[in-house]
């Protein structure tokens, strides 16, 4: 007779957990949870070895990566008597995976050490010389269907304390006071340190040039930077004699190689747009043939379209035909506003006014939308400003020796709402932080503190902490004790 009487909740608890739905037999488990096994190490970690005999010692099993590339990034593997191997992880339900899903031809997966897969067998021999393969089944601590009903616990979505940055510990006693220094001050070197670059580019562009450039990075978002940044720095010469919105937006986007070869004769406001554009650009094509971006500079998939390159080039047509921006800006950073105005203050010096095209379309080719969208949105503001904007006005006032004005653009920037989550961010909260203390990044110099932390120690370590000196950081400037 069981000692504790029937759980009417736990029962319901367990019907309705979402289920992983898995077998120990039959077809391979799903590969969220052979990716929940490996980042767990739910395994006997003594035993493993690789489908050929190679035995295996994880080490560290690296970071769940949640967007394109290999499922694990930056793990530590030892093969046999070899020295300990930094790269990525692929996991896959079946060996066959690697060929079939194009890994072995994409150049995101070249840093790929290890592939993990569900069952070894004849299956996975003739491609392990390529790249050793590392089975799960046999190897499991726990039958499967066990492992299943762990992992979605509390304690199973939790990030593992031993992944955790050896700073954790230290981090993680902080008082809340403590910590938002170490960020903000560390924030505070990020910010010095764009505002540098901006100083050097400034020496042999000017001080105009070199915004535009960093406007134009930002307008690239992470997979467009590159592009973006090469048509700026050629604005000089494709600029000359433009004035009118249009003019603008077909200069751009003829350079950027991403119109289509020719328009389509049609009724449609896209074919009716086009046709508009390739009025202005078929007669500035040819002098301006050397400027031309190829079409595959650009990353154009998994984009959102208010991320799409046609979108953005638009948007800094509309800039570059007021030709006011400059003054704007440093009108908007003197200007005597509460804190709580100056990113509204911001967007409404920038937002553009509403564009008969582009305010109703994310490309060339995507239909009209039923309401009209702004060409910047409020999460592209905060990026600009706090990666561009205020970098380049805090070092203008630093170098004109306007101290009044450095202090006030620090405020700002400390004062700045926070920016989207990314990739980054939660890693990095969940190595250093433990994933907690999120009432600490109401600002968006929290998150540019945390960044800086990984640039500065986490970058030059592998993922178990090596001979980083950050732990000591924390305790000998920042524990409690330490003035504020």
């Amino acid at each position: 007779m069981s000692l504790f009487p029937a759980n009417a909740y736990a029962v319901a608890r367990e019907q309705c957990r979402a289920p992983l739905g898995l077998r120990d037999v039959g077809d391979a488990p799903s590969e969220r949870l052979l990716q929940a096994i490996w980042l767990h190490q739910r395994m006997r970690r003594d035993q493993l070895q690789t489908v050929d005999g190679q035995s295996v010692q994880v080490l560290h099993p690296g970071f769940l990566n949640c967007e394109g590339g290999p499922d694990f990034c930056d793990a530590l593997i030892r093969l046999g008597d070899y020295a300990p191997q930094r790269g990525d992880v692929e996991v896959d339900r079946h060996a066959s995976g690697w060929r079939a899903h194009g890994h072995d031809r994409n150049k995101r997966f070249e840093k790929v050490i290890l592939r993990v897969i569900w069952d070894g067998g004849a299956t996975a021999k003739p491609v392990a010389a390529a790249l050793p393969v590392l089975p799960l089944r046999p190897f499991l601590d726990a039958p499967v269907s066990e492992l299943a009903r762990w992992l979605g616990t509390d304690e199973g979505r939790a990030w593992p304390e031993n992944l955790r940055g050896r700073c954790s510990a230290p981090l993680r006693e902080l008082p809340e006071e403590k910590l938002t220094l170490l960020l903000y001050e560390a924030a505070l070197v990020r910010l010095q340190s764009k505002a540098a670059q901006f100083q050097a580019r400034a020496r042999d562009a000017g001080w105009e040039q070199a915004l535009w450039e960093g406007l134009f990075r930002g307008l690239g978002y992470k997979h467009n930077t590159w592009p973006m940044q090469a048509l700026a720095e050629t604005r000089l010469r494709w600029a000359e004699g433009c004035t009118d919105v249009m003019a603008f937006q077909a200069r751009l986007l003829g350079l950027s190689g991403l119109l289509p070869a020719e328009p389509v004769a049609g009724a449609t406001a896209a074919q009716r747009y086009l046709r508009s554009i390739w009025d202005h650009w078929w007669r500035e094509r040819d002098a301006l043939a050397d400027c031309v971006l190829p079409r595959a500079a650009w990353r154009l998939h998994g984009l959102r379209p208010a991320n799409h390159p046609h979108r953005r080039l638009a948007l800094a047509a509309h800039w570059l035909a007021a030709g006011t921006l400059v003054n704007q800006l440093q009108a908007w950073c003197v200007s005597p506003l509460p804190l709580a105005r100056w990113a509204a203050s911001l967007l409404d010096q920038l937002q553009p006014p509403r564009d008969a095209f582009w305010s109703w379309h994310g490309t060339l080719r995507s239909p009209r939308q039923t309401r009209p969208q702004p060409l910047l949105g409020a999460a592209r503001l905060t990026d600009l400003a706090i990666n561009v904007i205020l970098p380049w006005l805090w070092m203008r006032a630093a170098e004109g020796g306007n101290e009044p004005l450095r202090e006030q653009l620090e405020t700002r920037y400390l004062g700045w709402p926070a920016a989207e989550d990314n990739a980054v961010l939660r890693r990095a909260r969940q190595r250093l932080l433990g994933g907690g203390r999120r009432s600490s990044f109401r600002h968006a110099a929290a998150q540019q503190g945390l960044l800086q932390i990984v640039r500065d120690f986490c970058d030059h370590t592998n993922a178990v902490c090596d001979a980083c000196p950050f732990p000591d950081v924390v305790r000998r400037s920042y524990a409690a004790g330490k003035p504020t």
